[in-house]
């Protein structure tokens, strides 16, 4: 109901939650207050995948059916405790973003319709470098989730060849992430750089599967390991976070043993506390050890050595040295003299 508000006491902390009653996931009627009851119940996890990363605002005010909206800056009206980062944009325009420190972050941002929760990959303490390399693996249309299990295990045996353990999660859409935990020695260039080199290893042991093309026209029916997501400002789902569909499916992390089984719909705020509760969190080591990129950049270097250099940057980004065009290759060759 309009007006209406309740306060919790989360952290140490009272955070009001306004229209808790509010309806945000149309199958089963789960409203607001039941989101933030989802993150309690998942506490630890949640917090562990953004613990001080700088978040964009995604907002959705009237659930997740309703319209969205990216909010890059937190509100100048806040609470004295929030905790914050000023982030740099590839522009070189800057923003002041939230930082989460404890769960009071998150209903704080769950209150101003935030569903699931986008972070970078830094920390608040070092902003210019990523410990966290991100493998987004994006189904194109017509391509059946098996195939985004085969390609997530051939990804994993490529980490491993290169001394290195990727922690997989479902996207909570259609995909598979698989985040490695890897020292903050590198910056956004040279882990995108490392990143480029694992996708374009994968497609070339499944070229009939994976993809690291990065115009659409040149993906076809297979799995687009999407490189440029390790590039400065570029934010995936974090681990538990709900995402905005009706069945409010999770983006949930899942075993290396369970990848031939695993479900997208079987992840949602419904079923997701249970099996945390019972089965434990399977990133609950990610933190554990942080890996060179070194082996990557290798890689990287032997495929420069053959002539194979960098492939396209966002559209939001300066042009890099060295980066091919940025025109789609259909387009190009209409431009060509004589075609």
């Amino acid at each position: 109901m309009v007006g209406r508000y309740t306060v919790l006491e989360v952290a140490g902390r009272q955070v009001r939650l306004s229209n808790p009653d509010k309806v945000f996931f149309s199958a089963r009627g789960e409203t607001k207050l039941d989101l933030v009851e989802y993150y309690l119940s998942v506490g630890a996890g949640a917090l562990r995948a953004v613990r001080a990363r700088p978040l964009v605002l995604k907002r959705y005010p009237d659930g997740a059916e309703g319209p969205m909206f990216f909010q890059k800056r937190v509100p100048e009206r806040r609470p004295d405790w929030l905790q914050t980062a000023t982030v740099t944009f590839p522009s070189g325009r800057t923003a002041e973003q939230l930082c989460p420190v404890d769960l009071a972050h998150l209903v704080w941002a769950v209150n101003l319709g935030c569903i699931d929760f986008n972070p970078w990959a830094v920390r608040r303490w070092d902003l210019e470098h990523p410990d966290e390399l991100r493998v987004d693996l994006d189904p194109q249309p017509g391509v059946p989730f098996s195939a985004v299990r085969e390609v997530a295990g051939c990804v994993r045996d490529v980490l491993t060849e290169h001394g290195m353990v990727g922690f997989p999660k479902t996207s909570g859409s259609r995909g598979i992430h698989i985040n490695v935990r890897i020292a903050a020695l590198w910056g956004f260039t040279e882990v995108r750089r490392a990143a480029l080199a694992l996708a374009r290893e994968v497609e070339r042991r499944m070229p009939d599967l994976a993809t690291a093309k990065w115009w659409k026209e040149e993906r076809g029916q297979r799995v687009f390991v999407d490189y440029n997501q390790n590039a400065r400002d570029r934010t995936v789902a974090s681990a538990y976070s709900v995402r905005a569909n009706p069945e409010a499916r999770v983006s949930c992390p899942f075993r290396w043993d369970e990848l031939d089984t695993v479900e997208l719909g079987e992840f949602t705020m419904a079923t997701v506390p249970e099996r945390y509760r019972t089965a434990g969190d399977p990133e609950a080591t990610i933190d554990d050890t942080a890996y060179s990129l070194a082996s990557l950049l290798e890689l990287a270097a032997r495929d420069e050595a053959r002539g194979i250099g960098d492939a396209p940057w966002p559209p939001n980004f300066p042009k890099a040295p060295g980066e091919p065009t940025r025109v789609p290759p259909s387009r190009a060759r209409r431009a060509q003299p004589g075609s």
